[in-house]
């Protein structure tokens, strides 16, 4: 009897944690073709630009698999009308809808939190929620 109780509490712990883990990686749905993470850069690129584009990397395939990620060299002739179209100069990251054209500047968030690998995550994850709204 107690073998079979012991079997039983195994049993339901075991599907309780199963639950909290999948919970955990419970994912944002994006309809697809209105989320593109664009990150320009200069030809240069600093430790900070690279670990922006490390951690928004990271936190994309985490949460939001499937939403596209750019680079876009600004030094590049064939990049100077993308850069126009969002003013960027140098190292700058932003969320874009192309179906409606909405554009979020996210370049000074990604230069303050990209010292922090989970504070960078957990904002970026509640900015992409907030912009998808």
């Amino acid at each position: 009897m107690k073998k079979q109780h012991f079997t039983f509490i195994s049993f339901a712990l075991a599907l309780i944690i199963a639950s909290a883990v999948h919970a955990q990686k419970k994912q944002t749905f994006i309809t697809p073709g209105t989320l593109e993470v664009i990150q320009f850069h200069s030809e240069h690129r600093c430790p900070s630009c690279l670990l922006i584009e490390k951690l928004t990397r990271s936190t994309l395939s985490k949460n939001f698999p499937g939403v596209p990620f750019s680079l876009v060299n600004v030094d590049d002739k064939n990049n100077a009308k993308k850069a126009e179209q969002f003013e960027a100069a140098g190292t700058a990251l932003f969320l874009y809808n192309p179906k409606t054209g909405k554009k979020k500047d996210l370049t000074e968030f990604a230069f303050m939190r990209a010292g922090n690998e989970v504070l960078f995550e957990t904002e970026l994850k509640k900015f992409i929620e907030d912009f998808i709204k």
